[in-house]
This record gives C-alpha cells, structure tokens and sequence, in this order.
C-alpha cells in the first residue's frame, strides 16, 4: 500500500467549517506522461469533489493518490481482494484516529496506468477525463461509497456524475443500458 510523507502535505485550511481534500500525488511508475498535468488534473478532480454539496461534512481532509502500473496494481489486488487481475484503481481506507487530528488523512487511491490508458481508448474518452473519473470514484471510495448493491451504485454513481459535471465531463454512466462497466 503506498504511503506518502505526512510533512509534504499541504496546511489545513483557516476556516474549520470549509470542505478541504489536500491530494499527495505519489509517481510510481515512470511511463505516466507528463506528471505536471496529471499532478493538475487529479487536483481538480479532488477540489471538484471537497466543493461537492454532499461533501459539506468533509472538513479538512488528505488522501494519497499512487500512479502505479497494471503489474503493481495486479499484485496489490491480489494480496489485498484475492483477485488476480490488474484493475484500474484501488482504494486503501484509512483507520479511524484514535483523537481527533486537525486533518483528516482518508487513505491512498493506487491508479493502474495501462488500464486507465486501455479503457479511455475503447470507450472513446479523453484520458484526462477517465484520469479524472477515477480520481473521482476512488476518493469516493475513501469516504465510505461503494457500488455493492444496485442502491449503492445508483447513489456513487450520482455523486460521481455531479462532481464529474463540474469539470464539464459528460455522465461516464449514461449509457447504462449498454451494460457500461463500473470502474
């Protein structure tokens, strides 16, 4: 599971009541194309989310997001869910603190880079947008989401498109009908 530095995290934000997400974004694998753009981009994927109504109760938060490869991620996912396959991302929930902290670390998100590549190719979509999707949905995972159940996914899967329409990205699940794979 990827860990991140704790003293180059960004400083808690002023105001207690604000939604904040600080991302450490973490370069595993060196074939990720330009990790300027990419650091952005899962930058407005997390500030897309903390500004998220239904994050209003986020508070000061971090999470770890690790670019990694489809080998590494193959390995984690089966270490850690018994599958013995890469996927395209992976998310590692923090335990609950003891005491309160000032900032709340949420966990690691691992993004497996051919998969991501792969999938934007055969869905046709822009990679910055799958990129950002599965920022997304990762995250989302961190805060206690996930897509088990039909309800469950139904509610994920809103939020996600909600947030995703903020960055002007089209409902990655609006052709549900056609049997569109979750991430």
């Amino acid at each position: 599971m990827p860990s991140s530095d704790p003293s180059s995290r960004s400083p808690a934000p002023q105001r207690a009541d604000a939604s904040w997400l600080g991302v450490d974004v973490v370069f595993e694998d060196d074939d990720w194309p330009d990790p300027d753009q990419i650091t952005d981009l899962i930058a407005e994927a997390s500030a897309a989310l903390a500004a998220h109504g239904q994050m209003q109760g986020l508070g000061a938060s971090e999470a770890c997001v690790a670019l990694s490869s489809d080998a590494e991620v193959r390995k984690l996912n089966a270490d850690y869910r018994g599958l013995d396959k890469a996927t395209n991302v992976l998310s590692f929930p923090a335990p609950v603190a003891p005491v309160p902290q000032p900032v709340r670390f949420l966990g690691d998100v691992v993004l497996a880079r051919e998969t991501v590549e792969r999938e934007a190719a055969e869905r046709g979509i822009p990679f910055a947008d799958h990129l950002r999707h599965l920022t997304v949905h990762g995250l989302l995972h961190l805060l206690g989401y996930d897509h088990e159940t039909d309800a469950q996914a139904a509610e994920m899967e809103g939020i996600e498109t909600q947030i995703l329409a903020r960055l002007g990205i089209a409902d990655p699940y609006g052709d549900r009908d056609e049997g569109l794979l979750r991430p």
